[in-house]
């Protein structure tokens, strides 16, 4: 049985205002086999399937959780957009301090990425890939609960459980990362200070205040 089904449904009808038996009405079943599909009680056929992602306007994929996005359709590298600072902020302390540490993260990223690049290390490029997904995963799961009104029929992982697991799964690709950092590079790409800020030129006070106010916040865990 699909896992993700019962939850994307249930999600998709909440976030469009409906109730269970309105939407069991528009899509011609009882309230009682919608119930059963919204709970994973009961897979339902290639008919209902169909006329569910007409009815929600979405893709089959995303209903079976194929997909992230509502089309179905696939991420790709030109899709996305630049990323810019263009944002617009109220002016007022928190604000500024937002948009400040927005711009310290994203060039310590550029940072990073570009590091990589040199590095020519896939092993090394796919951990710390799926490190920094793991915390922009969970630093989004920190802010959609902050909420309280947001529906967490959205995510697959319980809140109760995504701490640990986090942590866990950030601690595999933390091993994974230095095993294959244990043969990349040479002696000509040994990373230095003075080299991060003769390259880096604009970027390179960014990363260099992360690791400083990272290693302090650290510090006061020895």
């Amino acid at each position: 049985m699909n896992k993700d089904f019962p939850r994307i449904m249930t999600l998709l009808r909440k976030e469009r205002g409906l109730s269970q038996k309105q939407a069991a009405a528009d899509l011609e079943v009882t309230q009682a086999l919608l119930s059963h599909y919204e709970n994973g009680k009961r897979e339902c056929g290639l008919d209902f399937l169909v006329r569910a992602a007409d009815y929600y306007n979405v893709s089959v994929d995303y209903l079976l959780g194929r997909s992230p996005i509502s089309t179905g359709a696939a991420v790709t590298e030109q899709q996305l957009p630049e990323s810019s600072d263009s944002e617009k902020y109220d002016g007022s302390p928190s604000g500024l301090s937002v948009f400040f540490q927005k711009k310290l993260l994203t060039n310590s990223v550029d940072i990073l990425f570009s590091l990589l690049i040199k590095a020519k290390n896939s092993d090394l490029s796919k951990a710390v890939y799926s490190f920094l997904s793991l915390a922009v995963y969970r630093c989004y799961r920190m802010i959609y609960s902050a909420g309280r009104d947001n529906d967490e029929h959205v995510f697959s992982i319980p809140e109760a459980k995504v701490s640990g697991l986090t942590s866990a799964a950030l601690a595999v690709e933390d091993i994974r990362a230095r095993d294959a950092g244990k043969n990349s590079g040479s002696e000509d790409e040994k990373i230095t200070t003075a080299r991060i800020e003769s390259e880096y030129t604009n970027k390179a006070a960014a990363l260099l205040s992360v690791v400083n106010s990272s290693e302090k916040t650290l510090s006061k865990f020895q």
